[in-house]
């Protein structure tokens, strides 16, 4: 991808969280932001239409990698679930700059209430965050429903998170998750508790 066309869709995406919505991402307001002329945007995008559909598609690719890169090597500890939420959250707080956007992740679900091609990659992105938890959690337990469970509580309290007006801040969403790993069993008390 050229650095011109690289820069649009960034901007594309700033605008997009910092105004709220897809209406304000206009051509020509792109360009004095970016002090580029239209001419470069038509150069590199099939008018208003391709840009937008190449703009949720480098969305999708921005809300997927970041997220998968932050959780990649999270310390998985077999039939450990305390501690390896503790890893993965711990994870994700260092990298939360790198994927954690309410004003985004707002703007986007907003767009994508009203357009399919916007929902379509919503639901992508959704999917893909969720996979990445899910296949952390395989290497915990080999039980489905768990997995997915264990994939949907922190997923749906940090779009909730963003949800809510104003967004939560990240210390705040920090202490709800480690709340939720104080909740998780600890096998290792459960097996001292088995002990006669």
């Amino acid at each position: 991808m050229s650095a011109a066309r690289q820069r649009w869709l960034d901007m594309g995406i700033e605008v997009l969280a910092e105004e709220g919505g897809v209406d304000a991402i206009r051509i020509d307001r792109l360009a004095e932001r970016l002090g580029l002329s239209t001419g470069s945007f038509y150069h590199h995008f099939r008018g208003a239409a391709g840009f937008k559909k190449d703009l949720l598609a480098h969305l999708e690719e921005v809300q997927t990698v970041g997220f998968a890169d932050a959780v990649a090597d999270t310390d998985v500890a077999p039939g450990d679930g305390a501690r390896t939420s503790a890893d993965l959250i711990s994870r994700l707080a260092a990298a939360r700059a790198e994927y954690r956007r309410p004003r985004l992740e707002a703007a986007l679900r907003a767009w994508a209430l009203t357009d399919p091609d916007a929902a379509r990659t919503q639901a992508a992105i959704d999917e893909g965050r969720l996979e990445t938890i899910r296949a952390v959690w395989r290497q915990v337990t080999p039980d489905e429903e768990e997995v997915r469970l264990a994939a949907l509580l922190p997923y749906v309290v940090a779009i909730g998170a963003s949800a809510i007006m104003p967004p939560l801040g990240d210390d705040d969403l920090h202490k709800l998750y480690e709340m939720i790993v104080s909740l998780v069993p600890d096998p290792a008390a459960e097996q001292d508790d088995d002990e006669p």
